[in-house]
């Protein structure tokens, strides 16, 4: 895979889309996922914190149908999941970013993510952090550090 662009979040909404992105890309090619991307942000009302949170299972259910999506079940009810926790981290932070830089370093970042949010690998969570402009090891030391093939 590419390296992927960097971004400013300007928003909620900019850390949800791309903590979404890296959790459909788990598992799954990234040429399927950037191919079905323009999609899948539609069905997600432009990855709108507000309106994912409140999603139910009733939009789940509808998402799950809709061919623009990838239908796993498992990872449309992530992003709503994860919505919910982003508000939740976002108001006890007093700001998301301020959550990202309360533990100190990349690897206590990563571990939290982990735990906090669903469909986040390491894999993932590196490239969310990567994506969203926080610092992250270089790769290719972050990759080596995990036996993992660049």
């Amino acid at each position: 895979m590419p390296m992927p662009q960097k971004i400013e979040p300007q928003s909620l909404n900019d850390y949800l889309e791309v903590m979404s992105r890296a959790g459909f890309q788990a598992g799954i090619s990234w040429q399927v996922v950037d191919k079905k991307w323009p999609g899948i942000k539609e069905a997600f009302r432009d990855f709108d914190v507000h309106a994912v949170a409140g999603f139910g299972e009733n939009e789940i259910d509808t998402l799950a149908g809709d061919a623009r999506v990838i239908r796993n079940r498992r990872k449309l009810q992530a992003v709503v999941t994860n919505a919910r926790q982003l508000l939740m981290l976002d108001a006890d932070y007093g700001g998301f970013r301020s959550y990202l830089r309360s533990h100190g370093g990349f690897d206590a970042t990563a571990k939290d993510l982990r735990k906090q949010f669903k469909f986040l690998g390491e894999h993932g969570v590196y490239y969310f952090l990567y994506v969203v402009n926080e610092k992250v090891p270089p790769h290719e030391e972050w990759a080596a550090s995990r036996g993992v093939k660049v």
